[in-house]
């Protein structure tokens, strides 16, 4: 049961870049719209059947979780636009699993015993191949070179906002339900201030931000359920953290058949045979670390 919450953010996560790569709009609009979707979702449920934590430390823990998520994720929307989401998801997703498994083996002591270590060090290493494999290009663009180093330096800085997402939560010992909430207000309240560095003409508060509240409500979903999944007693976050990351397949095959992002037969072949690696990868970690009883 704690495998299948924990594969729960991978299918909402793997819609949510298809949703607003669909919808459209600049990052500032769909980060805008993303956490604002978030928020809204979070109060509606805290009115009706979420628990709401009493702890100002839990508040600030969750609070700078969700802040970092929100520049995480409009540096990814930022990727989306340089390189493509079929070749963005891929290369975040071995961005994310590095750094946050380490962080959870380093800080919190995960993957304990020697053998743990060794498996999970052996499941990374596939991930990591299988993401490189997806990115291989038969016929290089000429710029495509400087696009794509461009797209990693924007996905490495992303990455400081997601291992935050995964790091801070972790200091509370609060039920996933009740994180939701400030989680929710620091993501929204991030964005906003995000969104007033932008010097890129864009207008954040507009028919675009509205549209894209629906990729806030898709996200709500993945949210609630990796909070869940990231405790310490069914997932933990190393385990929790990299099954939801499967979500690089739903992403990244959606969009070549849903957005029309282009791949030859042979760069096909090696997207289905990288991506079968960071599956068995992620089963490997998923069965890994047995949760706390």
């Amino acid at each position: 049961m704690n495998i299948l919450i924990g594969l729960l953010p991978a299918l909402f996560w793997g819609l949510l870049p298809l949703c607003v790569s669909k919808i459209g709009g600049r990052p500032s609009q769909q980060i805008m719209g993303t956490t604002i979707g978030v928020l809204l979702t979070a109060i509606a449920a805290s009115i009706f059947f979420l628990p709401v934590s009493d702890s100002a430390w839990a508040w600030l823990m969750c609070f700078l979780s969700g802040a970092f998520w929100a520049f995480g994720q409009m540096n990814q929307y930022r990727a989306f636009t340089q390189i493509g989401v079929s070749k963005t998801m891929p290369l975040s997703t071995g961005m994310q699993l590095a750094g946050t498994s380490l962080m959870g083996v380093l800080v919190f002591g995960e993957w304990g015993s020697a053998q743990q270590k060794i498996i999970g060090a052996v499941a990374l290493a596939l991930i990591i191949v299988g993401i490189w494999m997806t990115t291989k290009q038969e016929n290089p663009q000429p710029d495509a070179g400087g696009n794509m180093k461009a797209g990693i330096i924007t996905l490495l800085v992303s990455t400081v906002g997601y291992v935050g997402y995964s790091f801070f939560p972790n200091f509370t010992d609060i039920p996933g339900q009740e994180k939701f909430l400030p989680q929710a207000l620091g993501m929204a309240v991030s964005a906003v201030l995000l969104s007033r560095f932008e010097k890129d003409g864009s207008r954040p508060w507009d028919k675009k931000v509205l549209q894209n509240l629906i990729g806030g409500v898709i996200f709500s979903g993945a949210a609630l359920t990796y909070l869940i999944s990231i405790e310490p007693a069914r997932n933990g976050v190393a385990t929790g953290f990299t099954l939801s990351q499967m979500n690089v397949v739903i992403a990244t095959l959606g969009s070549i058949f849903l957005l029309g992002e282009k791949k030859t037969p042979k760069e096909m072949r090696f997207v289905l045979i990288g991506l079968a690696l960071v599956v068995i990868g992620g089963i490997m970690i998923g069965t890994n670390t047995p949760p706390t009883p």
